[in-house]
């Protein structure tokens, strides 16, 4: 009896190694996370850019198949992090693991004009056995503008492992505002090699070139148990078995140079909200706090939450004056995309969602407007409701557009709260309020906010964004090998 014991947990372990859930393998690197206390004024301050190759706002809903996205954030919200060392013998920094940006960048010791700069570590060349010298220049998108520098090359220590000749960039200029308060002093990037990273080689992709991992895949967990002492871990080269439960559902990523997946219909509570339905994209992103989306389905959110918004007049505007004609073309059958046209909001030279001159951006404005407001009148067509009730519904919903940063306040009595529910693969993968409700504490006492914040894009072909709130529920496996990402149920 006891060899058939010892002969099963022999194949047990064999299979666990197999799959790469082996936490003690040599092949692995276990980097442990840390993490920081959110408050009210990084929350404020956080924000996320979405642009195209040419610079401006992209529209969604007419750009090609294969145009890009530059997706940007100024990392004020941040929360986990972890140590790394560059050079020979290794010099310290503390930095962002992030999967939304591909480069890997600290300041430099030649960062001489820039305060924020002399506040954190910095790169001392000189002082490493390994260093080698590059000197191109370069320049890093960053928030709504950049930093710039220049590359070298040096040994790069992460976790147990060391990643021989690494590039990144020596920063030598940082924004004054965007860096004075930070708590890190440089990003590491997870993201794929391409043209934000100037073709360099992403440090995970060299640790499968140098044989320190076998497996080509990371995984990422973030605990939620508030009293331990590791807030989350990476581990790269396979997954930690305790660290979720069931298995995982993969979904291809698209090949755009992101870890961007396509997501299903969207659930609040039970009532689906009918805007994914035919897909949207989403980008997988360790980098951020928040779960970003579009503002139409933000408002249908903080309604059914009770998140406290803005009332904007403008929408109200729309709603008054204009509720009746949508209600009606919507019901002739004419399509959504062409109704704010027809009614005379939306000019049929400008691009929806757009405001390319000073002088349109009034007109744009109500343009933006008229198009959340078609796409909750249609909802509410939809659910057979009346007419008055559906101009109702939008009205209310006009009240609860986020603010302009973004974020939300609501009650911290969370009980009541309706899941929030994504299609991933064709399975749900639903958030408890205790998952998408983010507790603040400061000096004047606890705050609570919606894990939820705007990502201004166009309503029709909306862009999500799943980071931390998303990622504490859901152990996450990014498998570059196979262009798949898993989830599965964090443990």
């Amino acid at each position: 009896m006891r060899i058939k014991i010892l002969l099963a947990a022999v194949l047990i372990w064999d299979l666990t190694c197999g799959l790469g859930f082996n936490v003690y393998a040599d092949n692995m690197v276990r980097i442990e996370l840390k993490k920081q206390v959110l408050d009210l004024s990084n929350i404020n301050d956080a924000r996320i850019y979405v642009k195209d190759l040419r610079g401006s706002n992209r529209n969604l809903a007419s750009s090609s198949d294969d145009e890009q996205i530059i997706y940007l954030k100024n990392y004020r919200d941040v929360q986990y992090f972890a140590d790394i060392g560059i050079g020979s013998p290794p010099q310290h920094f503390i930095v962002v693991f992030d999967t939304g940006s591909s480069n890997l960048w600290v300041p430099s010791s030649r960062c001489f004009f820039s305060i924020a700069c002399y506040l954190r570590s910095r790169y001392k060349s000189r002082q490493s056995n390994t260093y080698t010298k590059i000197g191109k220049s370069c320049k890093i998108p960053f928030g709504a503008g950049s930093v710039r520098g220049f590359f070298s090359q040096d040994d790069t220590k992460v976790g147990s492992a060391v990643i021989k000749q690494q590039v990144f960039t020596e920063v030598t200029r940082e924004g004054y505002f965007t860096f004075l308060r930070a708590k890190f002093d440089g990003v590491l990037g997870l993201g794929f090699q391409g043209s934000d990273s100037r073709n360099v080689t992403p440090l995970w992709q060299n640790m499968m070139l140098q044989k320190i991992i076998s497996k080509s895949v990371f995984s990422f967990w973030l605990n939620r148990d508030p009293t331990s002492g590791i807030a989350g871990e990476i581990l790269f080269g396979g997954m930690d078995w305790t660290h979720f439960r069931g298995i995982h559902t993969f979904v291809p990523v698209a090949n755009n140079g992101y870890w961007e997946i396509e997501i299903g219909d969207f659930f609040i509570g039970n009532n689906s909200t009918g805007l994914c339905k035919d897909g949207c994209p989403a980008i997988v992103d360790t980098g951020i706090s928040f779960i970003a989306g579009p503002s139409t389905i933000l408002a249908q959110i903080n309604h059914a939450i009770g998140a406290e918004g803005i009332v904007s007049s403008q929408c109200k505007k729309v709603v008054s004056s204009f509720g009746t004609p949508i209600w009606e073309r919507l019901i002739q059958g004419l399509h959504p995309d062409k109704v704010c046209q027809k009614i005379g909001v939306c000019p049929y030279n400008q691009t929806l969602g757009v405001s390319h001159e000073e002088s349109q951006k009034q007109t744009s404005g109500l343009c933006n407007f008229c198009e959340m407001v078609v796409f909750w009148i249609q909802v509410e067509i939809r659910k057979e409701r009346s007419k008055e009730l559906a101009l109702r519904y939008a009205d209310q919903l006009c009240e609860k557009l986020p603010n302009p940063g973004g974020k939300s306040y609501i009650n911290c009595d969370v009980f009541s709260l309706p899941h929030i529910t994504f299609t991933i693969g064709n399975k749900s993968f639903p958030l408890s309020p205790d998952q998408y409700v983010i507790r603040v504490d400061d000096i004047q006492g606890v705050h609570c906010l919606s894990g939820f914040t705007a990502l201004h894009v166009h309503p029709r072909r909306p862009l999500w964004v799943l980071g931390d709130a998303f990622l504490r529920a859901y152990h996450t496996v990014f498998d570059f090998g196979n262009l798949q990402i898993g989830f599965a149920e964090s443990a």
